[in-house]
């Protein structure tokens, strides 16, 4: 696997560098993608009418392309440049099968092209950062645990015996990810590109904010701290400030991560001690993370002259620096008085932006500077453009944040402001909306600019790369660190932690163990409500949804119309008096997946069943802005002409019913046919009105499942 020369201290070896190589451009890629998609639906925000009618570039559609691009794509190509580089000198061997390396660099690739093709066309699971339907899930975890193989193999037959602490981040990133992916992915299929989730209402909330606070810990944190902890060393040619404070961030890190989960539900309907037990353990991650960033800004603190004159540096103590940014409004966002104001406004985009383009961008940006000149033997062309790029992006960042936090905390402000008579002092939701507009426009220059300090890197690493000689050796030289491994339990055990790093795969255990405590506390609540629900809710009360509108709901969820609204009325003031009573755990005892949402760019529409006639629904579909005004939603004129697919509802009630629906065979037998009988009834009501509609169209279905929402009686079983 690894040839070698020794010369004195010192061996050659042969490192797999053609496939750090390709991760790397993939990188570049699919950032650009990202990045472009990002700044489209900035733009849709301000102005709307932006896509043009077309349904496929509409903001509920490509806003999970843009968030699947920026994590899995641009961020998910540069964590494996980084690990196969690193690891590969930090173990002194090569990775264990280059076959494998390339199987996941092109499953890696096809996974991405799959989301780019799918997701515009609406077809997803409408569940926040896994959104992709089932067969591609299953693509998922096979490349996944291809690329868990790979590293773990290579630490196998590593020629080191104590594991540096990069290693420690990158096995708990496989771990970890591959447990959240397979449990949150769950799903019956339906047909070759629908399912539904197997988990409903509180439980599919639970499980789906466990994976998603969860990705954002082991998908955008511990493998970027890994990088973190390997690249900082290298381009200040420094060692890293503490040990000891590197063993403390790792293992608290794990543990207390997991169980945070829940702070994404505050003020819901979740059961209070749970939503508890996640704002504790959201607060104490405090400690770990800025043991983290301290570390990462210790190590540099004795490169100063290195910090004014490379730019390598610059991006790697931006990054630490807004690690550490995130990682304290992260917590504080987790207090329940914070998060009242805070969620489901522009805060979050903030908090999430700054996260995802100062901490992972400009580490990666750091990275792929450090990697391209050594990866392709020859120097930057030029240190200046480097530089540019860095203060540019800079600029993009901060008018991107600021303009969003601005944003945000004027929308929760005016959300739950009251007068003296105690009612709302800005009754009309569309009032908070057209407030924040130029704020929206600011937001979109920031993407742009920071979207042109990336171009100056791409024609920067075009012409480094362009200067590299034609004939190139992926040899080495490293120091000989001979290594002859031991059994897995030797006696040898003390309270050192060298103990676990010789013994790399006794860590993966404790692990997983740390992790599986924190995820069975985070499910508990499951049970918990589900009894609840059996208990004190009768089917009489809340029936299923009608073949129509569950029709209507899966076309809810293709539009993504969960990424502008929420369907859960929190216990705040503000949210009752604005949209009804709050929401209850029963009310979406049916729903899979759940629709309670994470932003809300318009109204919560917990409630919105009966308050407007179906011809309000039917206008407001075509052109919302004529209904609204100052609405910002875009227009849905396919609705009226696309047909509904009535054939399929047979199978869609029968997997309900597999998944505990109570309908009867009677119900799923005569699906079609009650749902054209439904359709009928409210088309001829429509066309009473005025309206010139048939009722195969999809609106109708819409309007029946709207209709719904608030309305637990309106379903019901034949």
């Amino acid at each position: 696997m690894t040839r070698m020369e020794q010369k004195g201290n010192l061996e050659r070896f042969s490192y797999d560098d053609a496939i750090v190589k390709k991760f790397t451009l993939a990188t570049l890629l699919w950032a650009a993608v990202a990045f472009l998609v990002g700044i489209i639906i900035a733009l849709e925000m301000a102005y709307p009418a932006l896509n043009g009618g077309l349904k496929w570039i509409t903001f509920g559609r490509l806003r999970p392309l843009h968030t699947n691009a920026a994590i899995f794509a641009f961020a998910g190509n540069a964590i494996f440049a980084g690990i196969y580089y690193s690891s590969q000198r930090l173990l002194k061997a090569r990775m264990f099968s280059d076959k494998i390396s390339q199987f996941h660099f092109w499953g890696w690739q096809s996974i991405i092209v799959a989301a780019a093709l799918t997701l515009p066309f609406g077809l997803t699971q409408g569940k926040e950062y896994a959104e992709l339907e089932w067969p591609i899930d299953i693509a998922i975890a096979v490349v996944w645990v291809a690329f868990g193989v790979n590293l773990l193999m290579t630490i196998v037959n590593r020629r080191v015996k104590h594991i540096y602490v990069a290693i420690w981040f990158y096995i708990a990133t496989f771990i970890t990810v591959a447990i959240l992916h397979v449990v949150n992915s769950a799903a019956v299929p339906v047909s070759a590109f629908k399912s539904y989730s197997a988990y409903a209402g509180v439980s599919d909330a639970l499980v789906q904010w466990w994976y998603g606070h969860n990705a954002v810990a082991f998908f955008l944190t511990t493998p970027f701290l890994g990088l973190m902890y390997y690249f900082i060393p290298k381009a200040v040619n420094r060692p890293v400030y503490s040990y000891r404070l590197s063993v403390i961030h790792f293992w608290t890190l794990v543990f207390l991560y997991i169980w945070a989960g829940p702070h994404h539900l505050l003020n819901t309907a979740v059961p209070d001690w749970a939503q508890t037990v996640g704002m504790v353990f959201s607060v104490m991650l405090w400690i770990p993370s800025w043991g983290g960033m301290i570390n990462g800004l210790m190590t540099i603190r004795g490169a100063w002259d290195k910090l004014r004159t490379e730019p390598i540096v610059k991006f790697l103590a931006l990054s630490a620096t807004f690690y550490g940014m995130s990682t304290f409004e992260g917590p504080m966002l987790a207090i329940k008085s914070v998060n009242e104001l805070g969620h489901y406004t522009d805060w979050i985009i903030a908090h999430v932006h700054a996260g995802a383009l100062g901490w992972n961008g400009f580490l990666a940006f750091g990275m792929i500077y450090y990697l391209v000149p050594r990866l392709w033997r020859t120097e930057l062309y030029s240190k200046r453009l480097a530089n540019i790029h860095f203060w540019v992006a800079t600029i993009g960042i901060l008018l991107y944040v600021m303009s969003m936090y601005t944003s945000g905390i004027t929308q929760g402000l005016m959300w739950r402001e009251v007068d003296a008579a105690g009612k709302l002092a800005y009754p009309d939701f569309v009032q908070t909306v057209s407030r924040v507009i130029p704020l929206y426009w600011i937001r979109a220059v920031g993407g742009m600019v920071y979207l042109a300090g990336f171009l100056v890197m791409l024609f920067n690493i075009f012409k480094t790369i362009s200067l590299a000689p034609q004939v190139q050796s992926d040899e080495t030289e490293d120091e000989c660190v001979p290594y002859i491994r031991k059994p897995l339990f030797s006696g040898e055990l003390s309270f050192s932690h060298r103990v676990l790093e010789a013994r790399p795969m006794v860590l993966a255990v404790l692990t997983a163990v740390a992790i599986g405590i924190g995820s069975l506390i985070s499910f508990a609540p499951m049970l918990l409500s589900s009894s609840v629900v059996e208990s004190n809710y009768h089917d009489a009360i809340n029936k299923p949804y009608t073949p129509l509108q569950l029709a209507g709901r899966d076309i809810y969820v293709r539009e993504g119309c969960y990424t502008c609204h929420s369907q859960m009325i929190r216990k705040t003031v503000g949210d009752v008096l604005r949209f009804g009573p709050a929401s209850t755990i029963e009310e979406s005892m049916y729903d899979h997946p759940f629709q309670w949402g994470s932003k809300r760019i318009g109204p919560d529409l917990a409630r919105v069943g009966s308050k407007y006639p179906d011809l309000w629904h039917f206008r407001h579909m075509r052109n919302p802005s004529q209904v609204v005004n100052g609405s910002i939603m875009p227009t849905y004129g396919w609705l009226h002409q696309d047909r509904t697919d009535f054939a399929i509802l047979k199978k869609k009630l029968s997997v309900m019913k597999m998944l505990g629906v109570p309908y009867g065979d009677e119900d799923v037998e005569r699906a079609e046919s009650w749902a054209k009988e439904e359709a009928a009834s409210i088309a001829a009501g429509l066309r009473a009105e005025g309206a010139d509609v048939k009722e195969d169209r999809e609106i109708i279905a819409l309007i029946a499942y709207l209709q719904r929402l608030g309305n637990p009686t309106r379903g019901g079983v034949k």
